[in-house]
């Protein structure tokens, strides 16, 4: 449904991948009007292709679209921020709010490289965002205030929900719902596989895949109810589902799913500077 809109001109630096989905979520819920947003991307060969009647141009001048915006979201690659927070530094104050959703950089980071006193939320959205489902974690900087994290909520809130955390944990976050969409569409992939083992199509196998793990994350999140209490009632004494339980176990599917977190967060910490692309 439309939303109240924000009534703050926006700019989205790096307006690629992420950073297009949040401008047509944007532009859907009517948060922003086309011409409050400027978006910009690094080369103009790579000029972001909007949905029709979303005219919102694209271009390559960062410091003109952070001169005219309320907000700034920046949406580059860790190792990309460095060059572009020295770009737009003299076009930030503290009148304005800026937002970074690229993985491992701390606020205290974007903080030096700009004017004392400019608030700086750092948040992180998962590719669900895509169809409205996505979860964003967000996490104030030193100069932030309740308005921006308002703010910077109601933003995040038009590609799903928002949860508000401690900047110690976001790397965990990156691991987890970041990163974890990847992990769920393997484990889509192999039910539906074994599925087709077992003589169904696969366009029947991976719709039932996919609308289970619906259903499923539904439950947890409708019912409050522990994980580990909702497998119990599927699990019926001497079912089948117990013996798929087994080979799960005997796979160390649990063991491996919470490896993979663990180190998708370790390598959430090292991206600012290993990650050197743009």
């Amino acid at each position: 449904m439309p939303r109240e809109p924000i009534q703050k001109r926006l700019a989205v630096l790096g307006s690629g991948k992420m950073g297009g989905i949040l401008i047509e979520a944007f532009l859907k819920q009517g948060l922003v009007p086309p011409y409050d947003i400027a978006a910009t991307v690094k080369h103009a060969d790579l000029e972001r292709k909007f949905s029709p009647g979303a005219r919102v141009q694209t271009n390559t001048d960062n410091r003109g679209a952070a001169r005219s915006a309320d907000v700034i979201l920046i949406c580059v690659k860790p190792g990309a921020i460095s060059e572009l927070l020295e770009e737009i530094r003299s076009e930030i104050n503290g009148k304005k709010l800026v937002i970074s959703i690229a993985a491992s950089v701390p606020t205290d980071y974007i903080e030096k490289r700009l004017d004392a006193g400019v608030p700086v939320i750092r948040a992180m959205p998962n590719t669900p965002a895509m169809v409205g489902s996505g979860i964003t974690a967000i996490a104030r900087g030193k100069h932030a205030e309740k308005e921006h994290l308002d703010l910077a909520s109601k933003l995040f809130d038009a590609v799903g929900k928002t949860v508000i955390v401690d900047e110690k944990h976001m790397d965990a976050v990156t691991g987890l719902s970041g990163s974890g969409p990847a992990y769920i569409y393997i484990i889509l992939e192999a039910l539906a596989e074994g599925g087709v083992k077992m003589g169904l199509s696969r366009e029947l196998a991976t719709q039932l895949a996919a609308q289970t793990a619906l259903g499923a994350a539904q439950v947890v999140l409708e019912t409050g109810n522990h994980p580990a209490l909702l497998k119990d009632m599927v699990t019926t004494p001497a079912g089948c589902t117990i013996d798929g339980i087994l080979e799960l176990e005997e796979g160390k599917l649990r063991v491996t799913l919470i490896k993979a977190v663990v180190k998708a967060s370790q390598r959430a910490r090292e991206l600012l500077f290993t990650d050197k692309e743009s």
